[in-house]
């Protein structure tokens, strides 16, 4: 048998072999110009080349600029330099050292590199030294110790809250100011008149009217009138529930005044029908 010679003839191909490349997956099908690859060695795509709404959100730990404790860190704290370690000033988890060492916060740096925090330079070096021997610092206890709640060393805190300077402060004679009505507000409208009677005048003069209780209140109402009808302008303090007597309030209110800058003193104000020493005057000098 021969065969024949029609060029049209060809011998069939097996059938399995027709439908090779649509049997294939469709990670598996070799397009024309490119170079086959097995789909186990496909990789994922890197942050570098995903879109931005489809980027990962880094986790805390990789934001840190460099979590190697030994790393050597150069600080500019309000124009004065420190160099320290990271492990020194990641010391106390929970401060804000975290946030200042980040990775969002490089353009915070100055010129030669240096990370710059827009504080006190002056007192960081106590809040420092306290990072690395935790010796408490003894000098600058109320300025450290407002440096320290500034950067979250929230142990450092709890040791100067038990400072006397601090204690007396925070504790005692805050609490206190807290019980008085409208203390706040009554020590701007203080300051305010003092500023109004100090035109071409090397002081001015301010009366204050100070009652601890409801009854010193209501015994005071005459002599109040008697200074409404000279137009003599009274600021009033009290009553309030508890606490120190109205000559430790007029010292508290003199020593936030002088916090604001100002030179002030203390003097009673009697009136002829003022028994109970409920008046005072605040002296302030200019000049």
């Amino acid at each position: 048998m021969t065969l024949n010679s029609d060029p049209l003839f060809f011998l069939p191909l097996p059938p399995r072999c027709w439908n090779y490349r649509m049997s294939l997956p469709a990670n598996q099908i070799k397009e024309p110009g490119k170079q086959f690859q097995p789909a186990k060695s496909l990789k994922e795509p890197s942050q570098e080349s995903l879109p931005g709404n489809l980027l990962k959100e880094p986790s805390q730990e990789s934001r840190i600029l460099c979590p190697d404790p030994d790393i050597v860190v150069e600080l500019n704290v309000g124009g004065q330099f420190y160099t320290t370690t990271m492990g020194t000033l990641m010391k106390h988890p929970g401060s804000k050292f975290s946030e200042i060492l980040s990775r969002s916060a490089k353009h915070y740096k100055d010129a030669q590199g240096r990370f710059f925090i827009d504080r006190p330079g002056t007192y960081f070096g106590p809040l420092l030294d306290y990072l690395r021997t935790g010796q408490v610092p003894t000098e600058y206890i109320p300025e450290v110790y407002q440096e320290a709640k500034f950067y979250q060393i929230h142990p450092l805190v709890k040791l100067l809250e038990d400072k006397p300077q601090i204690f007396g402060e925070q504790v005692a004679r805050m609490q206190f100011l807290m019980g008085v009505p409208n203390y706040r507000e009554n020590l701007e409208v203080l300051l305010h008149l003092a500023r109004a009677e100090a035109v071409a005048m090397r002081s001015s003069k301010v009366v204050v009217c100070v009652v601890r209780t409801e009854e010193d209140d209501a015994k005071c109402t005459e002599p109040l009138h008697i200074l409404e009808a000279k137009k003599t302008p009274v600021v009033k303090f009290g009553p309030w529930k508890a606490g120190p007597v109205t000559e430790d309030f007029v010292y508290c209110l003199e020593k936030d005044i002088r916090a604001k800058g100002y030179t002030v003193a203390s003097q009673r104000y009697h009136l002829s029908r003022d028994p109970y020493t409920c008046f005072w005057i605040l002296v302030f000098t200019w000049w």
